[in-house]
């Protein structure tokens, strides 16, 4: 039997007073916790996502040993484009990589459309397990921004500095807006079916947008991300973006039809407050921070709780996911702590 429903995340995202600051961790389901890496053993990414009760146990997981505010659907940004025509392979190693990477504006118009129920069911499986079944916490959905998407599909792979993406967007406008629109329209389509699933907030990651410069983001890339957080407004969750290195982008974020801004730890709160970030925050301790010993770990957690604290609408956070070498018992001192110093400040 669940226990009683914890919204204290929910209602921070909408900026509304709670008894103490919610926390969850970007990549807190899998990697540094040993029951994910013995899944790993006998399973792919692929293979745990497409069962759905192996991917609730991943997911609920984080929840249940570090006592986090939320929870986070394990699953990857690239599920849905193979439904669209994409031929992605995550490769161990080296992640994603893409066979038919789009070179031209005839590319692009080849690509589909999603159709979630029938493209992607495991996926709205595990939503619906979690949050009928299993959770006493909210679920967050998620999707990959249009650029992000783009910047794997047209470089074929990771990349280190996007020159391909951004050759393509200055050189090939057509192409690039008709890209844009077709991730776009994905991205509303696999959002909603999410959402009806039983998902209670998104959060968009545009992981490598920071390699934009801010009048071409305004240009190339703003306009999509505003037509799909309108297109998401009316199902009424809470809505946060994030990408990495992109603290320049933060006030133009703040423009967007969205609820809670991510911040990595490049650009701490108080200056964000300054730059004109008025919407709910989240974030931002730089995951290396979780390798040093406890009393710098402290300091330095309670400098971001003390300036998230000083407006309403704060979760906390990491400045980017989890990795491997963090200890899963670091996490759940840290969740506790957390939750007991800003109770004590709020009393």
């Amino acid at each position: 039997m669940k226990r009683s429903f914890n919204d204290t995340f929910l209602r921070a995202c909408r900026g509304e007073k709670t008894e103490y600051v919610p926390v969850w961790y970007m990549r807190q389901a899998g990697r540094s916790q040993p029951e994910y890496r013995a899944l790993k053993e006998k399973y792919s990414l692929f293979e745990i996502t497409h069962q759905p009760e192996l991917c609730a146990y991943v997911t609920r997981l984080p929840v249940e040993q570090y006592n986090v505010d939320a929870a986070i659907l394990y699953k990857d940004i690239m599920s849905p484009l193979p439904a669209i025509g994409v031929d992605v392979d995550i490769k161990a190693g080296i992640g994603p990589v893409i066979s038919n990477p789009i070179r031209s504006l005839q590319d692009v118009e080849k690509l589909g459309e999603i159709h979630p129920e029938a493209d992607v069911p495991y996926v709205l499986e595990t939503i619906r397990l979690l949050t009928t079944e299993q959770l006493n916490v909210p679920l967050i959905g998620f999707a990959g921004a249009p650029f992000t998407l783009a910047s794997y599909m047209i470089e074929g792979g990771p990349s280190k500095n996007y020159n391909k993406t951004k050759a393509f967007m200055y050189a090939e406008p057509k192409a690039w807006f008709a890209l844009m629109d077709k991730l776009a329209d994905m991205t509303i389509r696999y959002i909603k079916a999410q959402i009806q699933a039983g998902a209670k907030a998104i959060q968009i990651f545009d992981s490598w947008v920071g390699a934009v410069n801010v009048e071409d983001y305004r240009y190339f890339i703003k306009p999509t991300m505003a037509r799909i957080f309108f297109a998401l407004r009316g199902e009424n969750v809470p809505l946060i973006m994030f990408g990495v290195g992109a603290s320049h982008l933060a006030k133009e974020w703040n423009d967007l039809p969205l609820d809670v801004i991510g911040l990595d730890w490049r650009l701490s709160i108080k200056e964000a407050r300054a730059n004109g970030v008025t919407k709910a925050v989240q974030g931002n301790l730089d995951p290396a921070v979780l390798l040093a010993p406890w009393d710098v770990i402290e300091e330095r957690v309670k400098r971001i709780l003390d300036e998230g604290m000083e407006n309403p609408g704060y979760v906390f956070n990491l400045g980017h996911g989890i990795f491997p070498d963090i200890q899963p018992e670091t996490l759940k001192r840290l969740t506790a702590f957390i939750h007991e110093y800003t109770a004590e400040k709020r009393k």
